[in-house]
């Protein structure tokens, strides 16, 4: 037994509310996290003012140029977009030669994932297509 118990008594109580603002503060956190995602996904709502979304892939080990919508994009290897809003057209080299051009354009529906990869129908190794 302390000499000094009510020093003892104000330990344990501090322990207790130490305990307790722990709990709620944890509490809070979670709260939080879950806010977090619910304003992530309202978030990814407006960014995509509420379109379908549709995915494009590449499953080649070239980088891949190509337009969509007027603008002009550069899709890595192994790299996977995913786009909100009307499709339209995607425009592309099938040739990834350089000073070899040959454009081709593929119309995209909401909701599909596409898939660049290497065009295994032509005995050329540096050709690639499209794939939904």
């Amino acid at each position: 037994m302390s000499v000094f118990p009510k020093h003892q008594l104000l330990g344990e109580n501090h322990m207790a509310i130490t305990a307790e603002k722990t709990l709620l503060n944890n509490q809070s956190i979670l709260q939080n996290f879950c806010l977090v995602e619910e304003l992530d996904e309202q978030a990814a709502e407006i960014i995509s003012g509420g379109y379908d979304t549709f995915t494009v892939k590449n499953k080649t080990n070239r980088f891949i140029p190509h337009r969509l919508d007027g603008s002009y994009y550069v899709i890595r290897p192994g790299e996977e977009r995913i786009y909100a809003g009307d499709p339209g057209m995607i425009e592309f080299d099938t040739d990834t030669r350089p000073f070899h051009y040959k454009p081709k354009s593929w119309p995209l529906v909401n909701g599909k994932t596409y898939e660049f990869r290497d065009d295994n129908s032509t005995p050329e190794s540096y050709d690639i297509d499209i794939y939904e």
